[in-house]
């Protein structure tokens, strides 16, 4: 293979725009085929169709239970040409079978896929943003632009109240931010595309404008029945998260509120997460027979799943015109801009998986 045609000097200078003295390396290791992405290390050069991209840190895992769960095949890195943060997502493979109910999917991670989408959703609010380039070894890379945000999982959860003043105070507006996000992959739909991976955490909360938005649209499946439907489940779990506040797990109860536990049966859990509420009205007992209703779509005592996005998205409108308070803004709660920029010269959270 040729040599890559920048040199040291190059490329010493390039990061020295970015880094402070002490942080430029000595040398650098340049890779133009990153096949062997456990070889992508901290401090070095990937070269994508002449653009350099100087790699930090390897992202790490945010799905509940593998916290900080390295992912040696998504790298933090700066774009030396501007000093941009960027997300390089390198070429894994991976398949497992995923069910919801009775339904089968087998799951498996498309390069193509997410670089189709991110074609389609260029210059959409709703979704990360970036491209796809092919490295010398014909792996697809898909560089991301940094999203300054958290995932929702954490600015929920991060939540100091109680239960009845976020239902009144801070639901109306995270349901209308939810809302948009649905609308988003109902444009995904609209064009025969899913998400294939939707979840709490792959959602992040941009601070500039505390929009929600889409991150890794690698994951495809294959399906037998509604070609979206392991879209919806996953919608449909975030619903639940959103209106309790997070999770209502079942053992939680027995001593918060026990009397809520002796009223709720199997048909009242999650379809899948057998440990989870979803018929969240005989919890909090404030929460509208309409909302509560969408809710029970997920539930293991179901017999009508929704079909189309744009049934959530009618249901939810309802819900908001008609049962909850009108929203008060992001800026007024605090909600946006919460932490402080960070340096160039720091590491940052976003990763995309």
């Amino acid at each position: 293979m040729p040599e890559p045609s920048l040199s040291q000097q190059n490329l010493r200078e390039m990061a020295s725009r970015w880094l402070s003295p002490s942080k430029v390396p000595g040398r650098f290791r340049v890779h133009e085929d990153t096949t062997d992405f456990f070889r992508v290390e901290y401090d070095d050069v990937v070269v994508l169709d002449g653009a350099t991209y100087l790699i930090r840190h390897n992202a790490k895992e945010q799905r509940f239970g593998l916290e900080d769960e390295v992912k040696f095949w998504v790298k933090r890195a700066i774009d030396l040409q501007d000093g941009e943060l960027k997300i390089l997502k390198l070429v894994f493979y991976e398949k497992f079978l995923s069910h919801v109910g009775d339904l089968e999917f087998e799951c498996y991670r498309s390069p193509r896929k997410e670089a189709r989408i991110l074609d389609l959703v260029a210059g959409h609010p709703g979704f990360m943003q970036g491209h796809a380039v092919e490295d010398t070894g014909g792996n697809l890379i898909r560089v991301l632009d940094f999203i300054n945000g958290r995932p929702l999982s954490k600015q929920i959860n991060g939540l100091d109240l109680d239960h009845e003043t976020y239902f009144y105070e801070r639901l109306p507006g995270v349901l209308n931010r939810f809302k948009e996000a649905v609308e988003a992959i109902r444009f995904l739909h609209e064009n025969r595309e899913k998400h294939g991976d939707i979840r709490r955490d792959h959602i992040l909360v941009d601070r500039e404008d505390g929009r929600y938005r889409w991150i890794d649209f690698d994951y495809n499946y294959r399906h037998r029945e509604n070609i979206y439907g392991y879209d919806l489940f996953g919608l449909g779990n975030i619903l639940v998260f959103l209106v309790g506040m997070g999770d209502v797990i079942v053992r939680d109860l027995a001593t918060r509120n026990p009397d809520a536990l002796n009223t709720l049966s199997a048909e009242d859990l999650n379809l899948v997460f057998q440990n989870r509420v979803v018929n969240l009205r005989k919890v909090y007992p404030y929460i509208p027979v309409a909302l509560n209703r969408m809710l029970l779509h997920f539930s293991r005592g179901t017999h009508v799943f929704y079909e189309q996005t744009s049934q959530l998205v009618s249901d939810l409108s309802e819900v908001l015109e008609a049962h909850l308070p009108p929203p008060e803004t992001a800026e007024e709660k605090g909600e946006t801009n919460d932490e402080p920029g960070e340096d160039l010269q720091q590491e940052h959270p976003h990763c995309g998986g």
